[in-house]
């Protein structure tokens, strides 16, 4: 009776000297996140999206900026945050070589807004002048890499070729001008893959003037096991 005593009294004592609630550090984890889930829908709204159009990575980068950054925020020990850090790079690694391939973009993308998110949870020493500074930064990154300022953005796509009479290098013009009337685009270049001479085919990749899009369906080469 006495061990059931104490052992109330100790989960009372210890019950209250629970703090629960940290008035300036809760309204400093909600200003937080508010700026990093503002920053990284802009990212995934404005310069992402408009050119994919690819709503299931829309939702998954949104989604991982929120989990990174509260496993980050409200994780205790710097050390264990870098070490967290560094560890979800190296799944995302992982996932990357040995699941069904993503896109190169849409890992990039992964890869910046996961860094994006894990900045705004470990710098909690900064203040919100300095951290909104450091995400205006990653902003305009984004920004020049996704404009025409750096460098042309040149279209590709994969296109399985049935008039192999015209993959020799003195045809090469006709090549380019069947393909021309054949895709309606302007084709800057071609690169010539396998040839399949019982089908009378060929895999070639051309490189187009187009919009500043990069489709992820451009550099597929088959069809997906979801829809096979």
């Amino acid at each position: 009776m006495l061990s059931l005593v104490n052992t109330l009294q100790l989960a009372a004592n210890l019950m209250l000297s629970i703090e629960w609630i940290d008035g300036p550090g809760l309204i400093e984890m909600l200003c937080r996140f508010t700026l990093n889930i503002l920053m990284v829908w802009v990212v995934v709204h404005f310069f992402y999206y408009p050119k994919s159009k690819r709503h299931d990575y829309y939702f998954t980068f949104l989604l991982f900026a929120v989990s990174i950054f509260m496993l980050i925020y409200l994780m205790d020990g710097s050390k264990m945050k870098i070490g967290a850090a560094l560890g979800l790079f190296a799944v995302f690694g992982i996932i990357r070589y040995r699941t069904e391939s993503v896109p190169i973009r849409e890992m990039t993308y992964l890869f910046f807004l996961v860094a994006l998110s894990v900045v705004n949870g470990m710098a909690q020493k900064l203040s919100l002048a300095e951290l909104g500074t450091a995400n205006l930064i990653f902003v305009v990154a984004v920004a020049l890499a996704e404009s025409n300022l750096l460098a042309r953005h040149i279209s590709c796509k994969y296109v399985k070729y049935d008039n192999i009479a015209l993959i020799t290098p003195d045809k090469r013009e006709e090549m380019i001008a069947d393909l021309e009337k054949r895709l309606g685009v302007t084709v800057i270049n071609v690169e010539i893959g396998s040839v399949d001479f019982l089908k009378d085919s060929a895999l070639i990749k051309v490189f187009y003037k187009g919009p500043a899009a990069n489709n992820s369906t451009d550099t597929i080469t088959r069809m997906p096991k979801e829809y096979s």
